[in-house]
Parts: C-alpha cells; structure tokens; sequence
C-alpha cells in the first residue's frame, strides 16, 4: 500500500508528464504529418524515463536488463519515426522548391532584380569593398538567396532565404567562398534571432588562438595539483590524510593512479575523436578537488567545428571512454569482492546512487544486508570514476552534457538548459558540499556555450540523438539516489 505522499508524487508525476505531453500535441497539430511526427519522437524519447520514474516512485524497481531494454527499444523507435519524418520534410522540401521556382521564374520574366544584388539595410560592413563584391557572388537562387547585408563585428551578416539542404548548401558557398578569397573567411550558417537561417561571413582573423606558453604552464600545474589531489582522495578512504603523511605515498598510490587514469581515458577518448575530425584541442586544464580526486578537465576547441555533428562526437567521445572503464573497474570490483577485502563500507553507500546500488544488487546479493560490506579498492575508484564522469555530463555551458544538448537541440534550449542545472546544483549545494563547488566551476569558468560551428543549421542524426539521451539517462541514474523505503524494497540496507 502506498502512503499519502507516496500517491501525491506518482499522482504529480502522472499529472506533470501528461500535461508535457499535451502541450507538444498542441503545438505540433499545426504543422500537420511533420509534427505529429516529431512529437511521436518526443514521445518515444519520454517514455522510458516516465516508466522508470513513475514506477521508482511508486516502489516498483526495473532491473538493468529492463531499463536497457526500454532504451534499446525507444531509441529504435526513435530512429523508426526519425526516417519517416525525413521522408515527410523532404516531400515537404520537394514541393516549397518547386513553388519557389515557379515563383522567381515568374520575376525573371518580369524583369525584376537580379537575386544576388544584395540591398544595404544598415551600415556598411568592416569588409574591404572589393572584397564585400565577391562574396556577395557567391550566392545564388539555388543556395541562398539574400536580399539584405548587416555589419556584425568585422565581419557582415546576409540575410534570406535558404533554398536547399543546409548541408549541401553550406559546402557550396564555403568552396566557392575559398576559390574566390581563399582562406581569408570564414562562412557560418546560422539561425537568426527569429530562427530563420543567415549567412555570416568573418574574417579568418578571428579563428581560435592556440595556447599561449603561460596557459601551457599553468595546465601543467593544474595536473600537478590533480595528481595531489588524487593521492589525498585516496587517502581519506583509507583513513589517512596524504597531505599530512606524505610518506605513506604507496599506500595511497594505487587508489590515485586508478583515479588518474579514468581521467586520462576520459581525455584520450576526447582527443581520439577530435582528431578523428581534424580538429584541434587545447591542453587539458584539470581541475583538482580533494573529495573525489578531480571535478575532471576543461578543455577548449583550437578549431572551428565544421558541424554539429562533429560538436556531439567529441563532447559525448570523452564521457563514453571515461565511463565505459569506471563501469569495468566497478563490476570488476565487485566481481572480486569477499569477506576480508579491503574496504568495509556501510551498506548506506550503496544508496547513494540508483546506478551503482542496482549493479552492486546484482553482484552482491544479500551481502548488502549487512551493516558492513567487504568490497575491492576497484569498487570505490569505478564509483569515483562515475560520479566525475556524471558531474561532466550535467547539461550546462561548455560541459561536455552542455556540449551534448547543444549539438541535439541547439544553442536556446542548452541556454535554458544550463539556467535550470545551475538552479538545481544551488538547491543542492544546501546539503552538499561538492554539488556547491560544482556550481561555482560551471558559474564562473563553464557557463557560456560552445561557440557556434560553421554549419549551425544541420542537426545530428537520430542515431547520435538517441546515444546522448542514453548518456544524459546514465548521468541521472548515476547522482540520483535510492530513497531508503525503495532500497529496503530491493534489500539494500
């Protein structure tokens, strides 16, 4: 039997889930097959997370094998309804070009202005004349047909209509940019403050800068200082602090040595993937913190981002590496786990996250029972390494989950997205110290989002959609807690 706050919140849950899904039926009936398309996929992409927490809510616990199931199968669906709704915008493509053309024959005939003659709507861009007067021949009634120019910084904004695939459309005018400038701008495709695409054009000047030697150096510190950092993590485990006893440096070695190596196959998985795209990677800056050994690293793009698709591939590539061998040191932990091991932690610990008290359900069985449970060091260093990799996968600025949202979504709902963590990390931080320390990091260094990429308009497929769900479902099955009533439920404790 449920108790009366225990109905209240599965009763709000339900309330709150259906009013979501509600107000997206609302909004996309409007725009007809395209939009009872997309909200579908809106649907699909809720209904794990409304299952697993409706029914953790109400008492009822899904196992791994089941969430994983519903996550297989909302991401197949998803990709299912993602193909349909392409079909359906390409028809929908077919027929707007088919209008336009009819449309700008009929003004040819006419003889009305050339479309490539583009009208001067405010002052006159920092861009050379000459230089202005080709790039404004780089456009076309078959790419983009612009019909105002716009100084922006020192660079000019054009403004019209896209007349094809964003992608294709980016390459053309970006060739044809290089074959008459070369290499002395660069083309971004963007959306406009009223979501309609523009065309910035800025000189290459403006390019990131790679690291200066102060900044080198200072990295080199800060790695320096995580290094410290790891050995005291390790050290307060094993009851001791290493800052104090700096003798006891083999004893605390292991422990460290795991923790820095999760954060170095965290940055390996970064770097892998970015020079998989050919894009280039500041040092990382490490940040040290004594509780868990590093809040992780921040690292900075050295080159512009050709896409979107690149943003997510790198941002998600890091957390993938770093989780995936956290997972594998945990369930080797607890695999190796006996009576006598090194560590005996009390069996609340394993309330403290849905992910990590499931696994250790599962391995461990009714040795959670006890008030004491003997684990392997692996244990203790997989769930460090965890929770550094969730705490990177908040969705907020320039973090790799703020990264994620960003590429999935785009830059407004990751602005709104970074608001609402920091708001929930401030609550937090009432009764936890590193969730505090947590906020004041994404505040002051990692609050503003990834600079636009060259082709801001083309969105990730479903397939990458669907694995940054599965990371961002991870990350909150990672720091969310088992409440004492449902983690009595499952025999923990």
């Amino acid at each position: 039997m449920f108790t009366l706050s225990e109905t209240s919140i599965l009763a709000a849950i339900l309330l709150v889930a259906l009013g979501i899904l509600g107000w997206g039926f609302y909004r996309a009936r409007p725009f007809g097959k395209l939009g009872i398309l997309a909200w579908l996929q809106s649907v699909v992409l809720m209904t794990p997370w409304l299952l697993f927490f409706g029914l953790f809510a109400a008492g009822i616990y899904i196992n791994i094998a089941g969430i994983l199931f519903l996550v297989v199968t909302s991401a197949g669906l998803y990709i299912f309804l993602g193909s349909q709704l392409r079909a359906a915008g390409q028809d929908a493509i077919l027929k707007q070009r088919a209008t336009e053309r009819l449309a700008a024959n009929s003004s040819l005939e006419a003889n009305s202005p050339q479309p490539t003659v583009v009208e001067l709507k405010a002052e006159i861009p920092p861009i050379p004349e000459e230089d202005l007067n080709a790039i404004k021949g780089i456009f076309g009634i078959d790419t983009f047909f612009a019909t105002e120019t716009i100084a922006y910084q020192d660079g000019a904004i054009f403004k019209g209509n896209l007349r094809g695939e964003p992608e294709e459309v980016h390459k053309r005018l970006t060739t044809s940019l290089q074959e008459r400038l070369g290499d002395q701008y660069r083309l971004f495709l963007v959306e406009n403050t009223d979501d309609r695409p523009v065309v910035i054009v800025l000189p290459s000047r403006n390019d990131p800068r790679p690291m200066l030697l102060s900044q080198k150096a200072f990295a080199g510190i800060l790695l320096i200082a995580t290094i410290a950092t790891n050995l005291e993590a390790a050290g307060l485990l094993l009851n001791f602090d290493f800052f104090s006893n700096p003798g006891r440096f083999t004893e605390a070695l292991p422990i460290g040595a795991g923790i820095f190596t999760i954060l170095v196959a965290h940055e390996i998985g970064h770097w892998l993937l970015a020079r998989r795209h050919q894009i280039r990677l500041s040092w990382p800056f490490f940040l040290p913190a004594v509780q868990i050994g590093s809040f992780g690293a921040i690292t900075r793009f050295e080159s512009l981002l050709p896409n979107r698709k690149v943003l997510f591939d790198i941002a998600l590539a890091g957390p993938a590496a770093g989780g995936i061998v956290s997972l594998l040191m945990l369930i080797t932990g607890l695999l190796l786990s006996h009576p006598g091991s090194l560590f005996q932690l009390p069996n609340q610990f394993f309330q403290g996250s849905i992910l990590v008290g499931s696994l250790a359900r599962v391995v461990l069985g009714s040795a959670l029972q006890s008030s004491l449970v003997s684990v392997h060091p692996l244990v203790v260093i997989g769930w460090l390494g965890l929770v550094i990799t969730a705490l990177n996968l908040m969705p907020a600025g320039q973090l790799d989950g703020g990264r994620i949202v960003q590429a999935i979504y785009g830059r407004k709902t990751a602005g709104r997205a970074t608001v609402a963590t920091l708001i929930l990390l401030a609550l937090v931080s009432l009764g936890n110290t590193i969730a505090m320390y947590w906020a004041i990091v994404i505040f002051f260094l990692q609050r503003d989002q990834e600079r636009p990429s060259l082709n801001e308009i083309t969105e990730p497929d479903d397939a990458r959609a669907a694995l940054g769900l599965l990371a961002l479902f991870l990350m909150i099955t990672t720091l969310l807690p088992l409440t004492p009533a449902l983690a009595g439920r499952l025999g923990i404790g």
